[in-house]
């Protein structure tokens, strides 16, 4: 970044915050808020209350009634920052994610905590879940990331001892829904704010549940997900209702192999961009079939067809996966599979979510705190995301470091990491506060 760039800085996220003063009863609590997101992007070892706080020169105090009791309207500023995402970054080909991230917590307080399992460590563990929506725009060169949408998932244990809830000052309307649920709400309310997303992809955990796809489609929106082998459809649509195997549903991995609709379709090679190691070459068979409808009182194939596509890896760890969409016939296996494969936005959202603004950094015990804190680094992590974006298109072949190796020319590096606002001052650990 050159001086102009950093000086741009600061006024853009005074410019950013200042959309949200109405959310706030008092100036001194909206303080609060840009203290909080300023410090959320400093270079404090742990982004936490107390090291922001101390390095602030607020009490700790101040800060934790801020997150957790103070006078201020989440929802209406959640909405708001949906709002900003829709005027500032809206794209014919728009991706939202949808994606739970774990987090690795100690004790029993935290809202939500429990032993579930935590992809964080990799195994069942003690942690605490939220449910996402991430939207990207899936630009190869220079993408453009943020969070629209962070909500709890709240398990059963939790809803079934109100008086453990109400210790925590959970509300008595949070109560236990799927994660499929979740999303479906979330993405109801991302339509209801402007937010419209060419696709909508997800792993297995949701794709494998059929009532989550009637919901998708009674939502209208398009989406690609990928489903378990054990997954059940019909190639074709039965002759008559039996369970006999002729007539039976079949898992879409023998669906794949032994039907005739995928059997006599050559493969397609495909280079596709599904992390951020480069590329790799994936072969595609797909077919129309019918999924199992599961909203009557016995199940049957639906009347409207779905893709079923089946991609196994050429080289490397050979890895073969099932993907559903509900696109329409016309729709290319090309736009589908770029769309699958966006997936890996979210990986390194939360990656650097939780390094450059303490997304999972939380130490808190009541709900509204917890949201408040997710909610303030979704914020920080905007600013970074769209300050990224813009200095990335600024940066001409002619800058020095321009061509320097791992970064092509006519790009700019990777400088989330370096969009810090907050700086040290001469007087200890002070950080200063946007103005």
């Amino acid at each position: 970044m050159d001086a102009d760039q950093v000086a741009t800085l600061r006024p853009a996220l005074s410019a950013l915050l200042r959309k949200f003063r109405r959310c706030f009863a008092t100036i001194n609590t909206f303080d609060h808020l840009k203290r909080y997101v300023s410090g959320l992007m400093t270079d404090v070892k742990r982004k936490s209350i107390e090291p922001i706080a101390l390095a602030a020169g607020v009490p700790v105090r101040t800060l934790q009634e801020f997150l957790s009791h103070a006078r201020w309207d989440v929802h209406r500023l959640h909405n708001i920052l949906q709002q900003i995402v829709v005027d500032e970054h809206n794209c014919d080909h728009a991706i939202g994610v949808i994606d739970g991230c774990a987090h690795s917590k100690k004790g029993n307080k935290t809202p939500g905590v429990q032993r579930q399992w935590c992809g964080e460590t990799g195994k069942i563990d003690n942690c605490v879940v939220g449910q996402h929506l991430v939207y990207t725009d899936n630009d190869p060169d220079n993408p453009f990331t943020c969070l629209l949408a962070s909500d709890l998932y709240l398990p059963k244990s939790w809803d079934e001892n109100r008086d453990r809830c109400r210790e925590a000052h959970i509300p008595e309307h949070v109560v236990y829904q799927c994660k499929w649920e979740i999303a479906l709400d979330q993405l109801a309310e991302a339509i209801g704010n402007g937010v419209r997303l060419s696709w909508v992809t997800f792993d297995e955990e949701y794709g494998m549940v059929p009532a989550f796809w009637r919901g998708l489609d009674s939502l209208g929106q398009r989406a690609i997900g990928e489903v378990p082998s054990n997954f059940l459809c019909w190639p074709t649509y039965p002759s008559c209702r039996s369970l006999q195997g002729p007539h039976a549903a079949k898992r879409v991995d023998n669906a794949c192999k032994g039907s005739p609709v995928f059997r006599d379709k050559d493969w397609y090679r495909m280079k596709i961009k599904r992390t951020t190691r480069g590329y790799c070459e994936w072969e595609l068979r797909a077919a129309r079939v019918h999924l199992v409808d599961t909203s009557g009182t016995e199940s049957r194939p639906t009347d409207r067809k779905y893709w079923l596509i089946v991609a196994r890896s050429t080289h490397g760890k050979r890895e073969t996966k099932y993907f559903v969409s509900n696109a329409s016939a016309s729709c290319s296996l090309q736009e589908m599979m770029s769309a699958a494969w966006a997936r890996w936005h979210v990986e390194k959202w939360f990656e650097r979510a939780k390094q450059e603004t303490g997304f999972g950094a939380f130490e808190l015990r009541t709900y509204h705190g917890l949201l408040r804190h997710w909610l303030s680094s979704r914020i920080a992590m905007y600013f970074l995301a769209a300050q990224t974006k813009r200095l990335r298109g600024e940066k001409s072949a002619d800058h020095v470091g321009a061509d320097k190796p791992n970064c092509p020319r006519g790009r700019a590096p990777d400088m989330e990491a370096r969009l810090a606002l907050g700086h040290r001052s001469t007087q200890g650990n002070r950080v200063s506060s946007v103005a």
